[in-house]
């Protein structure tokens, strides 16, 4: 599998650990264990999960956990008023927050392609308007912490 490929497994795997986190309460540490032990490249129930970068998935639930004051205003921020992210369903927020902090601190990710990510991750999830509200939040929030890497033109779509 390549590194791209596994980084993609990452992103899916820290949506169901921040998910599991917040349902069961459970720490960092508890999710980072029961993940790398249970989850990540195993098949659970009838469903394969994927391989996953062990050390972004770590750097990435940590991150999302320890940034999350920093993460949630700027979120709340992206999203429509009326509607803040605690409004939002768990697995939404889970990932809003991954994506999120992703563009905020991890600038060696380019960030179309995290949003990209992202969105990926919520088909995954969602078949009706979730997907086109995740890329919206999260473009919003890259055009206000990475400005100038959106606003070139992208060589990809010409």
């Amino acid at each position: 599998m390549s590194k791209l490929n596994e980084r993609s497994g990452a992103r899916l795997a820290v949506v169901q650990a921040l998910y599991e986190m917040e349902i069961s309460g459970k720490g960092v540490l508890d999710a980072l264990a029961e993940f790398e032990a249970f989850w990540i490249g195993q098949e659970v129930d009838g469903v394969v999960h994927p391989a996953a970068d062990a050390s972004f998935f770590r750097d990435l639930l940590r991150g999302a956990v320890e940034e999350q004051r920093a993460i949630d205003p700027q979120v709340d921020r992206a999203l429509s008023q009326g509607w803040p992210l605690k409004r939002l369903e768990a697995v939404l927020r889970a990932i809003l927050r991954a994506g999120t902090y992703e563009l905020m601190f991890r600038r060696d990710v380019p960030a179309r392609s995290a949003i990209s990510e992202y969105v990926d991750v919520a088909h995954s999830f969602y078949t009706g308007d979730e997907p086109g509200l995740v890329n919206a939040v999260l473009d919003k929030v890259a055009r206000e912490v990475r400005p100038s890497e959106l606003a070139l033109p992208d060589a990809k779509r010409g």
